[in-house]
């Protein structure tokens, strides 16, 4: 298992948290305008130069909507001149134009993420909370296609979208994305938790992206389903199966593997925060007064964050906590306990028997 003590595998920033959907499931819950304390242009390539200390590892530019910056593709340029791998997630919003799509090409952009939640535009968009949003992403990622740039499809999966997976997974397809990034509900921001899955409802998704994951002409992530990496553990000793690492399954879980909230990952909020996660809202300093690697590798939260034989019940004793972990957002989300169990999780563990019912001594100062 690798190490993410030293440097993340992804780094996520929020550019901006104003945007014109009006999504449910928002993390930010974004509104249209601006906050007058985001990050400067010069803050923001100070951060990416800091970033690129790291090493290499994954950029991702996300909001909010990044296009609601005006100097988004000054800072996309200077990120790919740097040398870091660069992604961006657009709103599929009037400004997501061809145009837009032809400067992120433009800049070195190696892959621009749409959400499609809905295989059509009564579902998505009334996900989404804006007339037109479906039909922008197709022609987006259709358009990107045409230009050879990378696209990949985000997808959140909830009560109202989760019998139409198959369906969505064809649209994936179809347009020729290079990943299917699967999120999975965390009840912050605007998001409810009646719109999340039961755990036993999880363990059936998850056996669907297993079995497609075995013919897909696209890769698969899930993004706060930790707990998926333990299912394909299982499924493929259930199988029988030692797969070479090029596999398309073992690649991705391998490059996923041990990975969790402020282990191989770090996200800086518009006004510098940083935070495990962005489903985690636990500050360990701001970038504007620490110094991000210094954050990373030496908080007594990331440090907490990456002892999962530490984490209370169920997940403490876990035989699968290092490959898993389970979600530190969706605990503390459901349990406002960020080292306690993922509720979404139906696994029981070799030799677990008592309920859970110890607490950890809370989040690190």
């Amino acid at each position: 298992m690798k190490s993410f003590d030293d440097a993340p595998f992804l780094v996520i920033w929020e550019v901006t948290q104003a945007c014109d959907l009006a999504c449910l499931h928002c993390r930010a819950s974004a509104i249209p305008r601006r906050n007058p304390g985001e990050l400067s242009t010069e803050e923001g390539i100070q951060l990416l130069s800091e970033i690129r200390s790291f090493g290499q590892p994954l950029m991702v530019f996300t909001g909010g909507d990044p296009l609601k910056r005006p100097d988004l593709f000054t800072l996309l340029r200077e990120s790919v001149a740097l040398g870091l791998r660069t992604t961006v997630t657009p709103s599929a919003t009037p400004l997501l134009t061809r145009s837009a799509v032809d400067q992120f090409a433009a800049s070195g952009v190696a892959r621009m993420a749409v959400s499609i939640d809905g295989t059509d535009p009564e579902t998505h968009d009334g996900f989404r909370g804006v007339p037109g949003s479906f039909e922008r992403s197709l022609d987006a990622l259709r358009y990107a296609r045409d230009l050879n740039l990378e696209t990949q499809i985000n997808t959140t999966v909830t009560q109202r979208n989760r019998q139409s997976l198959d369906r969505i997974a064809n649209l994936v397809s179809g347009v020729g994305a290079k990943l299917w990034s699967v999120f999975f509900l965390i009840a912050t921001g605007r998001a409810s938790e009646t719109d999340d899955l039961t755990a036993d409802e999880y363990e059936e998704v998850f056996g669907f992206l297993y079995n497609l994951s075995k013919t897909a002409p696209f890769d698969i992530k899930t993004t706060e389903a930790q707990h998926y990496r333990r299912f394909v553990a299982q499924q493929k000793k259930k199988e029988g199966r030692t797969e070479e690492p090029s596999s398309p399954i073992a690649s991705v879980i391998a490059r996923q593997g041990g990975i969790n909230d402020g282990k191989g990952l770090v996200f800086i909020s518009h006004t510098g925060e940083i935070f495990p996660s962005g489903f985690l809202p636990l500050s360990a300093g701001n970038v504007r007064r620490d110094s991000l690697v210094d954050i990373y590798r030496h908080s007594p939260l990331f440090q907490k964050l990456r002892l999962p034989a530490d984490f209370a019940g169920k997940c403490g004793a876990c035989d699968y906590r290092n490959l898993c972990g389970g979600s530190r957002s969706r605990a503390f989300a459901l349990t406002e306990d960020a080292f306690g169990s993922d509720p979404r999780c139906n696994h029981t563990p070799n030799n677990w028997s008592e309920p859970e019912s110890a607490s950890s001594t809370g989040v690190p100062q």
